[in-house]
């Protein structure tokens, strides 16, 4: 029987990838047997991407701060020419966070949230959309959140662009499968990561969040490669616009 998860040989593009569930999104594709771009604002990403060298994998990197218009534009150009011309799969993870109250919310912290989580996401869709339509084929695929679904107190910004992305995700995802492009997105759960580490470290906080968890743990990023290699293989090849969970029940309960 064909398998349908295998990933070998294809190209790949993976945003906010020097730390975090980003470098452990990098590290499953590439142990799937892709050539991945690790992408991030800080030299991170060109260290992981030596390191991977060093173990064998195809990886290399891009440096560039999606808060800052075009930056997105040229993380891709950058991107595509490293992987000789052509990606196949596009990885949107980069995120960032910034908590307040509604009433003392900054409001270039507001606009700065949305350009990263969001806006910047719609650009690299459609940078990525212009290349891989051409080729009738491409897998994309968004990182959204809990948040997606349900809002915080004190997380406006990020509560706002992470409905975005799942919105977004759907519309594109609607315009782009008939022609070969498949657009979804993983909304993890509880993960240890840069935004939430303050959160994980707090036991008191960590521990009321692991008592809503069926499965009774924080996430990790290994629990996150299952859903990325099964949305970017062609066994994802009839789904469109799925926004899937990967939260150890957290929703369900």
């Amino acid at each position: 029987m064909k398998n349908l998860f295998d990933i070998s040989g294809k190209k790949a593009l993976v945003t906010g990838s020097g730390n975090g569930i980003g470098l452990g999104l990098a590290k499953s594709l590439l142990e799937a047997g892709a050539s991945v771009v690790l992408s991030s604002k800080s030299n991170s990403a060109v260290l992981e991407a030596e390191k991977f060298r060093e173990n064998g994998f195809d990886a290399h990197a891009v440096i560039g701060d999606l808060a800052l218009d075009g930056t997105a534009d040229i993380v891709f150009r950058e991107a595509l020419e490293t992987l000789g011309g052509r990606m196949d799969i596009l990885v949107n993870n980069a995120g960032t966070q910034y908590r307040s109250d509604v009433i003392n919310f900054p409001i270039e912290e507001f606009d700065r949230v949305m350009n990263v989580n969001h806006r910047s996401i719609f650009v690299l869709c459609q940078l990525a959309g212009r290349h891989m339509l051409g080729r009738g084929y491409g897998k994309i695929v968004n990182i959204a959140s809990m948040q997606s679904f349900f809002g915080i107190p004190n997380n406006p910004a990020y509560a706002a662009s992470k409905g975005a992305v799942a919105q977004l995700t759907k519309a594109i995802g609607n315009e782009w499968i008939a022609k070969g492009v498949n657009v979804n997105a993983i909304a993890p759960g509880w993960f240890v990561s840069n935004l939430t580490k303050d959160i994980a470290a707090d036991p008191v906080s960590r521990k009321e969040r692991e008592s809503r968890i069926p499965a009774g743990r924080w996430g990790t990023a290994e629990d996150l490669a299952g859903a990325l290699i099964f949305l970017c293989s062609e066994a994802s090849d009839y789904l469109s616009g799925v926004i899937l969970p990967v939260d150890g029940g957290y929703l369900t309960r």
